[in-house]
C-alpha cells in the first residue's frame, strides 16, 4: 500500500480521536479516555508503514499534521458547528495547498 494511504489512515484515526475527546469534553466519561487511546493508537500504527516506506521525516510529518489538521477542523466545523474567522479559513487553505506541494 502507498505511504500516503497509510497517511489517510493515521490522520482520520486522530481526527476519529479528537472527535471522542470533544464527546469527552462534553460528557467525562472513562470510556471515552479508553477509545481515544485505541484511536491515537491505531493511528500511530498506520504511521509505521508510511514513515518507512517514504523514509523522509520532514515530508511525510508535514503531510501527515496537515492531513489530521483538515480533518479536526472538518469536525469540528461539521460535526460541532464551531465557526472558523477568516484567517482560520486561510489557514485551512494554505495547509490543503501545502499538501499538493509536498507530494510532487
Amino acid at each position: 500500500m502507498n505511504y500516503f494511504i497509510w497517511l489517510i489512515i493515521s490522520a482520520l484515526f486522530f481526527a476519529f480521536g479528537e472527535f471522542l475527546s470533544k464527546k469527552f469534553a462534553l460528557d467525562p466519561s472513562i470510556k471515552y479516555v479508553i477509545f481515544v487511546l485505541l484511536a491515537y493508537i491505531i493511528g500511530t500504527l498506520a504511521w509505521l508503514p508510511a514513515i518507512l516506506q517514504k523514509n523522509q521525516l520532514s515530508v511525510v510529518g508535514t503531510i501527515w499534521s496537515v492531513m489530521s489538521l483538515l480533518a479536526t477542523v472538518l469536525i469540528g466545523v461539521l460535526l460541532f458547528q464551531e465557526r472558523l474567522s477568516i484567517f482560520g479559513l486561510a489557514g485551512v487553505i494554505t495547509a490543503f495547498i501545502s499538501i499538493i506541494l509536498l507530494s510532487i
